[in-house]
């Protein structure tokens, strides 16, 4: 089990100080009157606890450094092809530029998981972190909640106080779903968009779910396969699926670029979309128009929940009042689901 991060409590009970006293000696804080020996007792308290200041510490000791941080969970080779992303980013930078503030991007990949914002934290002297594509099995969440650093999720965690920004991805799936239970289709394949510890990913498998439920139809496990963001991972799971005995005959791939994926590989296959084999997606970027055929998908409002996850990080930021804001999706229809019924 990994050892806890200490924190500057930590560092206050172990030297017999306060917590303010910590931070003017640990950052230095001219004009602030502090006895050699206590100094040195809060120095040593650190160094046996291995204990850096957070960005927050540092702030209360010298005031803002009027930069916001930004961890993309999804990594870089996602950035390069979906434009789900690109589009968050822009809203992100969009709101943070307005208010004077600049931006931080760090890819959790470059580092373990858990470690990327809190060097972010602890090392870059970021005021508030935007945390995009939150995992249920995040060990410092809990830690950062109870320090109150300010942190808005991009993504909703079960159980987790911290506020977010998200869509009901739940809804969308499950309106995504309804509408292939509606043109006939009985035997409907899942596709995620990531594996299901993002919250995202397990939302969206939840709202496939109860579609089939509320229609009286089971959840076969054998039509139900996990993709990592990007196409070939698309392409390798609906290549699974359609070596079936018996086929699906619609495929809910939960994101457009893996759904991109699902296509490639069912006309590679020679079969015909919708007439084999209808498929619908989740995010409704760019590209989603311009598939033969077009794609069936839920949009997403990308820009607006970077906007938004920007404004409400900055309100916390700034002492006010935040809460977690649902934005709403909507049922694309296009030509990739208007298919036949079952065969």
């Amino acid at each position: 089990m990994a050892r806890r991060q200490a924190r500057s409590q930590d560092v206050a009970k172990l030297a017999g100080v306060s917590r303010t006293t910590v931070s003017f000696v640990l950052n230095d804080v001219p004009g602030v009157k502090i006895t050699d020996e206590t100094r040195q007792r809060v120095l040593q308290a650190a160094r046996e606890l291995n204990y850096y200041p957070t960005a927050a510490a540092r702030s209360l000791a010298s005031g803002k450094t009027k930069r916001i941080g930004l961890v993309l969970g999804e990594g870089k080779k996602r950035l390069a092809v979906d434009a789900f992303l690109p589009a968050f980013l822009q809203g992100v930078t969009a709101s943070v530029h307005r208010h004077g503030y600049l931006l931080v991007l760090q890819m959790a990949e470059d580092v373990p998981s858990h470690e990327a914002y809190s060097r972010l934290i602890r090392e870059q002297q970021v005021d508030g972190l935007i945390l995009s594509g939150p995992r249920s099995d995040d060990p410092l969440l809990p830690e950062l909640a109870e320090d109150a650093f300010p942190l808005i999720l991009h993504g909703r965690l079960d159980g987790c106080a911290m506020p977010w920004v998200d869509v009901d991805n739940k809804a969308g799936a499950y309106q995504a779903v309804t509408h292939l239970i509606g043109l006939g289709h009985r035997r409907i394949g899942f596709i995620s968009n990531a594996p299901l510890f993002y919250s995202g990913a397990q939302a969206r498998f939840a709202g496939y779910k109860q579609a089939l439920r509320e229609h009286g139809l089971p959840v076969r496990e054998e039509l139900v396969r996990t993709a990592a963001f990007l196409p070939e991972t698309g392409q390798k799971a609906v290549r699974e699926l359609l070596a079936l005995p018996e086929k699906p005959t619609a495929v809910f791939a939960a994101s457009d670029v893996v759904a991109i994926g699902v296509m490639s590989a069912v006309q590679s296959a020679g079969l015909a979309i919708p007439a084999d084999i209808a498929v619908v997606g989740f995010d409704d970027i760019f590209l989603a128009a311009h598939t033969q055929p077009p794609l069936t998908t839920v949009r997403v409002p990308a820009y607006g929940l970077g906007w938004t996850a920007a404004e409400v990080l900055i309100s916390l930021i700034e002492g006010e009042e935040a809460s977690s804001v649902m934005l709403e999706t909507e049922l694309v229809i296009r030509d990739s689901c208007g298919g036949a019924g079952p065969r």
